[in-house]
């Protein structure tokens, strides 16, 4: 292994989603032998189930490459980044371990959304960029107009451009060379005391928790005592490795090489993820800087379904925060639920995976809420109150004004969708800011929207208009003055905290109708009326009602007089009116989230 700080090349694959990294990651492996070819397969670094079903990048990985370069021996740390939307958080964090940044782009798709915020990312941390067209194998491939497209964008020559092929293997070598020619080596110094940047973390349930770093000044060594700038903590390195296809021990990682740590920490609270350790014996002065904290959208109650599981899903929580920091969860109770967490998600596909990972990895079967953004609410007294909730918003009475955050979106899309977007996004409350053609027929359409009208089907709706073509991103932009209202769902009579939804004013009769009608046909029928109602504070704005179940009292009558089978329906009568009062409505989980397929 090199161990000298110029033969080290630290870099991440950033693109917008389905542009081919993880393919072109496999290339890389597969031309610098680090993977046996029996070990070979297609998306090789993703290694969640999920991943592989539906084909996209979840989780940021890492691993070390060994190659021949003028008779020196290189050593190639990728770390190959997820294209969604949603997990940005964990490009930003591969991009703080990286001094250079493949940027593929799809070679049939050109530049989308992803591609141009990720970019930016990238250029903030000063990294140096290779460009890579991939997929110019592809008969719908039009490599040079997406050529220039890209010299457009981040102003490179032609010739600077790698022409490259995840499926077959073109091109690979060029890039090889261009990643060890134009990507500088890590800056940093092995004499100075130690710093090393954690960039992510895994649960182990045999070893404890293993943390990512990568060493930015001095040597850490096995047997070393460390201690984590954040907790306070010391430590003894058990273990120190490198992040092969399988983890490989070594006794010591040098200044700007990238590894693991095992120091047998069973406590994932002490582990966090853009912290810095350091030497307790000769102790750096202050931690790395520039590591940006994890700012939620979208926000969502989860509960056990089985209340006496709260403390086990506790424990899943605090392990997927370890491989998901951008997760973040505090406890809180309702009254139709019981107890749970109230967790902050980048947006609805992080909220969906982390939902599946928790019944696929910890077995946890869950109820999620209605999701929601945070609102500002501003009271007469002069308080500021953070409304994550519906019950926490004041009384009309005690408010002044409430503020709802703002985004500023990116759409890039073919000319022939602009119609149905605009029209989508001025049904979302959208304000168009400014219009470009990218070429003769692809366009850039920014906007100021409101977060909230985003959260729920969007994305899906963005997509099905365009017939796929149109890519989205999204970055926060400030709080702005808002006419929210509370709409509450009462099954009879009582209201299901769980249901209750802050819609703005203009929604809120047609969004309560519609939520009225889904639920009719979500909750199963007892032998009792059901009222569902939605309502604005004390005024009822739909009804619906689920019938009872008649069960035929009369049957065993046969001829006689009327007043035998009067009497008997008479019976049946008090007792419906008792089980009224009595009786418990259930409600299934799919009525949970009605409200997010409110438009199918």
């Amino acid at each position: 292994m090199p161990d000298k700080q110029n033969f080290i090349r630290n870099f991440c694959i950033i693109a917008h989603i389905d542009h081919g990294k993880s393919t072109l990651a496999d290339r890389l492996l597969e031309f610098t032998k680090t993977v046996e070819k029996k070990n070979l397969q297609n998306q090789l670094l993703d290694n969640m189930d999920l991943e592989r079903e539906r084909g996209i990048t979840i989780k940021s990985h890492a691993i070390q490459m060994q190659t021949m370069f003028n008779n020196e021996n290189y050593c190639l740390n990728l770390i190959d980044t997820p294209g969604h939307v949603d997990f940005s958080y964990e490009v930003s964090r591969s991009i703080a371990a990286c001094e250079g940044a493949l940027l593929v782009v799809d070679a049939a798709q050109g530049i989308q959304a992803q591609t141009i915020s990720n970019l930016y990312l990238a250029l903030e941390n000063d990294l140096e960029i290779i460009p890579v067209l991939n997929k110019v194998d592809l008969d719908s491939a039009n490599p040079e107009e997406v050529s220039d497209q890209i010299i457009d964008l981040i102003g490179c020559k032609r010739e600077d451009i790698i022409w490259t092929s995840g499926k077959t293997g073109l091109g690979v070598e060029v890039l090889i060379k261009n990643i060890i020619e134009k990507i500088p080596s890590p800056s940093g110094n092995r004499k100075l005391p130690l710093q090393a940047l954690i960039f992510d973390s895994v649960y182990n349930p045999f070893r404890g928790i293993e943390a990512y770093f990568k060493v930015v000044n001095g040597t850490i060594s096995k047997g070393d005592k460390v201690k984590f700038f954040a907790t306070g903590k010391s430590y003894i390195a058990e273990e120190v490795g490198i992040l092969k296809f399988k983890q490989e021990k070594c006794e010591s990682i040098s200044t700007g090489n990238v590894g693991y740590i095992i120091s047998g920490i069973k406590d994932a609270n002490e582990v966090k993820v853009g912290d810095t350790i350091t030497s307790i014996e000769t102790p750096c002065d202050k931690p790395i800087e520039g590591f940006e904290d994890v700012k939620p959208m979208v926000f969502a109650g989860i509960y056990p379904v089985d209340t006496d599981d709260y403390e086990e899903l506790r424990n899943s929580m605090e392990k997927l925060k370890l491989n998901d920091a951008s997760l973040t969860f505090e406890p809180e109770s309702s009254m139709a639920l019981g107890f749970g967490f109230r967790c902050g998600f980048l947006g609805m596909l992080h909220m969906e995976i982390i939902q599946e990972r928790l019944d696929r990895e910890f077995n946890m079967n869950v109820i999620t809420t209605v999701p929601n953004v945070s609102y500002y609410a501003y009271t007469k007294k002069g308080e500021i109150i953070q409304v994550n909730n519906p019950s926490d918003l004041p009384e009309s009475n005690h408010l002044e004004r409430v503020e709802e955050p703002f985004i500023k979106a990116q759409i890039i899309t073919d000319s022939q969708f602009i119609g149905p977007i605009m029209n989508l996004c001025i049904e979302k409350r959208g304000i168009l800011k400014n219009q470009v053609y990218i070429t003769t027929n692809r366009v850039e359409i920014s906007l100021e929207m409101p977060l909230s009208e985003i959260v729920f089907d969007f994305y899906d709706r963005l997509k099905s208009i365009s017939k796929g073509y149109a890519s989205f991103d999204y970055q926060p932009l400030n709080m702005q003055i808002t006419h929210l209202t509370k709409v509450d769902i009462l099954l009879n009579g009582e209201q299901v905290d769980a249901l209750s939804s802050l819609i703005h004013r203009d929604n809120a009769f047609n969004i309560g109708k519609k939520m009225c009608v889904k639920l009719k046909t979500l909750i199963p029928r007892q032998q009792f009326d059901i009222a569902i109602q939605g309502a604005i504070g004390s005024k009822i704005i739909a009804r619906e009602t689920v019938k009872a179940l008649r069960k035929d009292v009369t049957a065993k009558c046969y001829g006689g007089d009327i007043t035998r089978k009067r009497k008997l329906l008479e019976k049946q009568k008090k007792g419906k009116k008792k089980m009224k009062q009595l009786g418990n409505v259930e409600i299934p989980q799919s009525a949970f989230l009605a409200v997010l397929k409110l438009n199918e």
